[in-house]
């Protein structure tokens, strides 16, 4: 079967602080650079009865100091119908693989050939006039579809539906807040039946019920529609229970690609650096959102062992700074996920942040919580971080702190080795056998 996509050495490349020219003496010299290319340099575009192709012929060589390579030699294939997961840290080149696919920017060398109708909803507002109404912005967005009145039409009240946006649907688009853009743009881009889906992590914008509804919907198109779906996701179960296959991008390459539990746990805990405690003291380059820098994260027993033990209790700190006053407040949030890309638990700090009123005055603070004694299992986990403002999520890290957790318990059972036994969680139950009388 011929595959929908084909990408082949893909390469994508950025001048560092050069956004446009400055003069038209300069734009002069980089449209005739761009003319002189020997034939067959730049973007092709052909016809899509026989798929559609971006390319270059630049070659990633070495690079002088203010060049980026933000995607390089990327190679790989998706079949019709599949639905194929993207992961990576922050500045792996996922975005710009989805861009470069969605025939948003053009790709430095390499080739790109979709083979059918592309609908992508890479972030909030693409696609969207923001003067114009919802109702207007569906017609609009299915016309760039190629599809006629009739059928946008047919579509329409389904479309409405799905995003729950009824009552604000003749209103400027630039009136909704972020959660109403994306559910209107991805029930647009879900409803309106093309061949290929491309969804980046624009979707976490949405409430908890709304991006239920998304993954519903993507997994309907995939199985009872056949359509192809390109998902990028931060969440390791949703990627999981959706994806049949994965790509882990790093670095702007593909580090790894297989079937989506393989990749996830490889994501997860290859080429990690275990440790119960990391910082970024002043003048580093700290993670964070722009208002919020982190300084510390810890996960320790009360004895600070360098082993994290399940059958004592464990103190989970993040020591953070906030740089300036805020007008809306920021919350964090803690997910732990295990090696097989199980969220666990999650620390929600809403309450805690809004009675010590942290998050919108400027300062050092510190957010943390204890997670009881006996009920972890052993084995690799993650410390996701993430901030929230008015309940948006507005930035994450996935990768912050990777830790290992023992369980004493299981050299105990197992009269000296460290076995560790199945499960999520692994609490310390209190069984009992005992013999049935009276029968």
């Amino acid at each position: 079967m011929q595959p929908i996509i084909s990408v082949r050495e893909l390469s994508k490349k950025y001048k560092l602080g050069v956004f446009n020219a400055k003069t038209l003496r300069e734009e002069a010299e980089a449209f005739l650079s761009r003319f002189s290319r020997k034939k067959g340099e730049g973007i092709r575009h052909k016809g899509e009865g026989a798929g559609s192709t971006l390319s270059s012929l630049h070659s990633p060589s070495s690079a002088p100091a203010d060049e980026f390579w933000a995607l390089r030699d990327v190679s790989f294939d998706v079949q019709p119908g599949e639905v194929i997961g993207v992961i990576g840290r922050n500045g792996a080149g996922k975005s710009t693989l989805l861009k470069i696919l969605s025939r948003i920017t053009e790709p430095t060398s390499g080739e790109a050939r979709i083979r059918g109708r592309v609908a992508s909803l890479l972030e909030v507002g693409t696609g969207f006039h923001p003067e114009l109404s919802g109702r207007e912005n569906i017609f609009l967005n299915g016309a760039i579809l190629g599809m006629t009145k009739v059928e946008i039409r047919s579509k329409f009240d389904e479309i409405v539906e799905f995003s729950g946006v009824e009552k604000f649907i003749d209103t400027p688009v630039k009136r909704y807040s972020s959660g109403m853009y994306v559910r209107l743009a991805f029930a647009v881009a879900a409803h309106l039946e093309p061949e290929i889906l491309i969804v980046d992590e624009v979707l976490a914008v949405g409430d908890a019920e709304f991006q239920r509804k998304c993954l519903g919907k993507m997994k309907d198109v995939s199985s009872q529609d056949g359509r192809t779906v390109l998902f990028v996701s931060h969440n390791m179960v949703a990627m999981q229970n959706l994806c049949s296959r994965c790509i882990w991008m790093d670095q702007g390459q593909i580090a790894r690609a297989g079937a989506t539990e393989d990749v996830v746990r490889a994501y997860l805990t290859e080429h990690q650096t275990f440790a119960t405690r990391r910082a970024w003291p002043q003048g580093r380059e700290a993670p964070g959102p722009a208002e919020i820098k982190i300084r510390e994260l810890e996960v320790v027993n009360p004895g600070g062992d360098e082993v994290v033990c399940a059958s004592e209790q464990i103190n989970v700190r993040v020591r953070y700074e906030q740089l300036h006053d805020t007008p809306r407040p920021l919350t964090l949030n803690t997910h732990l996920i295990d090696e097989n890309g199980v969220l666990v638990l999650s620390g929600k700090g809403a309450a805690a942040f809004q009675q010590s009123g942290a998050g919108r005055k400027k300062g050092d603070y510190e957010f943390g919580y204890t997670i009881p004694a006996g009920i972890l299992n052993s084995g690799a986990y993650n410390l996701k971080l993430l901030a929230f403002e008015d309940g948006h999520l507005k930035w994450q890290d996935d990768s912050l702190l990777v830790f290992d957790i023992t369980d004493r318990r299981d050299k105990e059972r197992t009269g000296g080795n460290y076995a560790r036994v199945s499960g999520v969680l692994n609490p310390d139950l209190r069984q009992y056998v005992k013999p049935v009388t009276g029968r």
